[in-house]
């Protein structure tokens, strides 16, 4: 049976009035921002950037950072909003797939199939690469490697069982140092402990005043996130 491929992704994210707020703030014409991206190997007519300007066309990958040179601007402010893809990201960066793969110590291949299928399977040195090659927070990470649900998972299993168990799972999901791990999951397996035990109201007794408003009243992600950020952790949360 042949192997189905994944969806086609939707165009690299482009803002027609950022476009043209930049040629305008620079006085550039299209001929002159056409002649600024040929400098950087694209060769266009000056109808092509009207075009983008006016949302007719939409420039591919090559084109929109050649554009973002030309016009002396990062590629994120012509998008006009955040990146939400490991593809847009990349492009943010002016990387195509090949050098992004080479900055990761992936193959391209693996690359590719990461960007098409939203799913990342990369060890822990390759995840932290990727965020440092991609300048990803390590929400975002998450977010674009497809692991949100794994993480809610072992966070799940990390307070129900032994947190020692989980470090280095969640550490492939998370690249953070492992002390700094340890100490937020200790964290959280002791205010679920707590929580379990009070929360109920044992006895008539309620909920201890330190653990019932604030730390267990919201998600756990959440919860981690938050313990996770109060360390100086290499990549930003």
């Amino acid at each position: 049976m042949r192997r189905r491929q994944p969806p086609a992704l939707p165009p690299v994210p482009f803002s027609p009035a950022a476009a043209r707020a930049h040629r305008a703030g620079l006085g550039l014409t299209p001929e002159q921002v056409v002649e600024g991206m040929a400098a950087h190997g694209v060769r266009l007519l000056p109808a092509h950037v009207l075009g983008w300007e006016s949302g007719e066309l939409r420039p591919t990958e090559e084109e929109f950072i050649a554009l973002a040179r030309a016009l002396w601007c990062p590629p994120a402010q012509l998008m006009g909003v955040r990146p939400a893809l490991l593809r847009d990201f990349r492009v943010a960066r002016e990387l195509n797939q090949e050098s992004a793969a080479h900055r990761i110590g992936v193959t391209p291949r693996q690359y590719q199939q990461a960007e098409a299928t939203g799913q990342w399977d990369g060890d822990q040195a390759q995840t932290y690469a990727l965020a440092q090659a991609l300048g990803l927070t390590l929400r975002e990470l998450v977010a674009v490697t497809g692991r949100g649900e794994e993480l809610d998972r072992r966070l799940r299993q990390t307070v129900d069982g032994r947190w020692q168990a989980h470090v280095r799972a969640i550490g492939r999901i998370v690249p953070v140092r492992e002390d700094d791990l340890a100490t937020v999951l200790a964290v959280l397996q002791n205010e679920h402990q707590v929580f379990s035990h009070w929360g109920a109201g044992s006895w008539g007794s309620p909920a201890p005043a330190a653990s019932a408003p604030g730390a267990l009243a919201r998600p756990l992600g959440e919860r981690f996130w938050e313990l996770l950020g109060r360390l100086e952790t290499e990549i930003p949360v």
